[in-house]
């Protein structure tokens, strides 16, 4: 039996490609929260109170779509073992392993999962010094909803190659996927394309939580769907639309896992589960079209890939 490619410790940043990538900036840097980390005429990367170099990269593009996904591992050794492993599968590597040429840098390996993703694993990149928690800002990217055609395969991928866990199911629509104590960091909806859904940024606590919300209204910035809290998770959620139409959450109080006594459990679709507190009301056709995204070919189309049949 094949063995996990690397011990995932945690998931570090998120690329968008992005149809407006100085309007998003500015929304993120300005209203969202976000430090600027360093920007250019391609994109930004800015960063959350966290000790991440930066948690978002967005990268101007012709039409959105996701980038990368990068988890951090813990040393150089562990990204070229990954890389051994990727090889006798057959995963597609796309670049390293070896040094990043990239803001933040570090030393890394990334592979293409069978609907195009672009993973990234990454040891030895850059830190800074955490920053102050007085602000209603986030910490840094906590989790990613992922739109898939084939939510079984995609589960078997991230968890027989990434060795990620499925903590919950809601029925057979969504999985909700852990690499470490936080319940999710990646979730897959079943959908009818490959996509990205949302990116969800932690808040230190519900305080925080509501009063960014407050800061986004004061902007002229409403949510799509929320405040509310999920029943998968126990976490709050507030879902926003970007200048580009991307979505992205803030949310606060991810149930921790562990390991020897969490039961995975599948939760029933109805709105009481989706949201404990009544407050949101179901989601509209308005936010279910801004997650549902466009098709996105990632990795297939930008490195000229042939498709997983």
């Amino acid at each position: 039996m094949n063995q996990p490619i690397a011990r995932l410790r945690c998931l570090r940043s998120v690329e968008l490609r992005t149809q407006a990538s100085v309007e998003s900036t500015d929304f993120y840097s300005e209203v969202w929260g976000l430090r600027v980390v360093e920007q250019g005429t391609d994109g930004a990367w800015l960063r959350g109170t966290g000790e991440h170099h930066h948690a978002l990269q967005l990268t101007q593009a012709e039409r959105n779509g996701l980038g990368r996904i990068t988890f951090a591992v813990a040393t150089p050794a562990e990204v070229d073992e990954a890389a051994r492993r990727l090889e006798l599968r057959g995963v597609p590597i796309v670049s390293g392993p070896g040094p990043v040429d990239d803001l933040g840098g570090g030393y890394g390996v990334s592979l293409v999962d069978p609907e195009g993703r672009v993973v990234e694993l990454l040891a030895d990149a850059l830190a800074v010094p955490k920053l102050g928690r007085e602000d209603a800002v986030p910490v840094g990217v906590t989790h990613v909803v992922l739109n898939t055609v084939d939510i079984d395969a995609a589960v078997t991928f991230y968890c027989d190659v990434l060795g990620m866990r499925v903590s919950d199911w809601s029925e057979h629509q969504m999985a909700f996927l852990r690499c470490n104590t936080d319940h999710h960091s990646i979730a897959f909806n079943q959908a009818e394309w490959t996509s990205v859904n949302h990116v969800a940024y932690e808040m230190p606590t519900v305080d925080h939580f509501m009063r960014g919300i407050g800061r986004l209204r004061q902007h002229g910035t409403v949510p799509l769907w929320g405040p509310g809290k999920h029943g998968p998770g126990d976490n709050t959620f507030s879902y926003f639309a970007d200048p580009a139409g991307l979505v992205c959450e803030y949310t606060s109080g991810i149930a921790q896992v562990d390991e020897d006594r969490w039961l995975c459990k599948v939760w029933r679709r109805v709105p009481e589960l989706s949201d404990l507190w009544g407050t949101a009301g179901p989601p509209s056709e308005q936010v279910r079209d801004h997650m549902a995204g466009i098709p996105d070919p990632g990795a297939f189309e930008r490195f000229d890939l042939g498709r997983a049949s």
